[in-house]
């Protein structure tokens, strides 16, 4: 099965996956909230054209695995789906208001690990099979 994504100009696989928490790890996030979260994080999402490979909206975080485009950092999606899902969560329920007066709905920060297919060993071994350009190939980094 080829995971390849393509855009106009590249091909690409960047899967990452990411988890946040609810402001004081309240358990703030069940039943409708639950529920209304995890449909903003898909809307955002699809938005930015990320794809959700697996996702799960516990009671006081959130755990994404995402493949998403290289037009996009780490840190502007997070702040993207972090952002416009508090600023509506505390709109449409009030009582997340009241427990979050200060507009705060997510914790500070967030954690990301990059996933993947392809190995050190296998980069490594690629960039061995390319470095016998000669001693004057300007293309290698390492001079030996």
């Amino acid at each position: 099965m080829d995971d390849n994504r393509k855009g106009t100009h590249s091909v690409y696989t960047l899967h990452v996956h990411i988890v946040w928490g609810t402001k004081y790890r309240y358990s703030v996030l069940k039943g409708e909230v639950q529920l209304r979260c995890r449909d903003l994080l898909r809307q955002t999402c699809d938005s930015l054209d990320v794809k959700i490979l697996k996702g799960v909206v516990s009671k006081d975080h959130i755990h994404l695995h995402l493949s998403y485009p290289p037009k996009l950092s780490v840190s502007d999606l997070v702040r993207r789906l972090k952002g416009r899902s508090a600023k509506i969560l505390l709109e449409e329920f009030p009582e997340l208001k009241r427990k979050y007066y200060g507009g705060h709905f997510w914790g500070i920060g967030y954690g990301a690990w990059s996933c993947g297919n392809i190995t050190d060993e296998m980069i490594q071994a690629y960039l061995d099979h390319h470095k016998d350009g000669g001693p004057n190939n300007d293309q290698n980094f390492i001079l030996e």
